[in-house]
């Protein structure tokens, strides 16, 4: 005869047994851990906190230079000084030059080379 194990049967791990209904769940699943220094979450690569202002939105605004009003994409990252300057260009050209300052400024903020005021990296989500 064998002895038994004391690491349970040789036939594997007991199955487990779903907790009772209304037993709380352990403080670990109760919810994810939120970084009050990054509310939106951090860069992968940088470790960078997100900015609260979107990409997606920024861009969006920004091509309505297609339109003649370039600038409020800008105006929406907090950056109303160049926003101003590319109102009154995109007037004083009679919206040519908004077309090119708009399509131009919208792929660099799609393409992530366009940071908010305080320096951080726009996040993806709307």
């Amino acid at each position: 005869m064998t002895e038994p194990s004391p690491f349970g049967s040789d036939q594997g791990p007991a199955p487990q047994q779903p907790p009772p209904a209304g037993y709380p769940f352990p403080p670990q699943y109760q919810g994810a851990y939120m970084d009050p220094a990054a509310p939106f979450g951090r860069h992968p690569v940088t470790g960078e906190p997100y900015s609260d202002k979107s990409k997606i939105v920024a861009g969006l605004l920004q091509l309505l230079g297609l339109l003649g009003i370039v600038g409020i994409g800008r105006i929406y990252l907090g950056d109303t000084k160049l926003g101003v300057i590319q109102l009154i260009v995109g007037i004083l050209t009679c919206t040519v030059g908004a077309w090119i300052w708009g399509i131009i400024d919208a792929v660099l903020i799609f393409t992530d080379n366009v940071r908010d005021p305080q320096g951080r990296p726009l996040r993806d989500g709307a």
